[in-house]
């Protein structure tokens, strides 16, 4: 895992929690939590190649 990966998913992190103030402040809890919800999508979608990386590795250590 590259350290461009970490930063990636810092800046989506940082974007999910602006919007999610700025919609906490205006009264609209409910897009807020959306947002929230849509950030960790995007997180788990951009983590699931990373795993399967991890995995590979796995099996061609244990020669599986």
């Amino acid at each position: 895992m590259s350290v461009d990966f970490v930063f990636k998913v810092a800046a989506v992190g940082i974007i999910v929690v602006i919007l999610n103030q700025l919609l906490s402040k205006s009264g609209r809890e409910e897009y807020a939590t959306l947002t929230t919800i849509a950030g960790i999508v995007v997180v788990l979608i951009m983590l699931i190649p990373q795993i399967e990386n991890v995995m590979r590795a796995l099996r061609s250590l244990f020669g599986l």
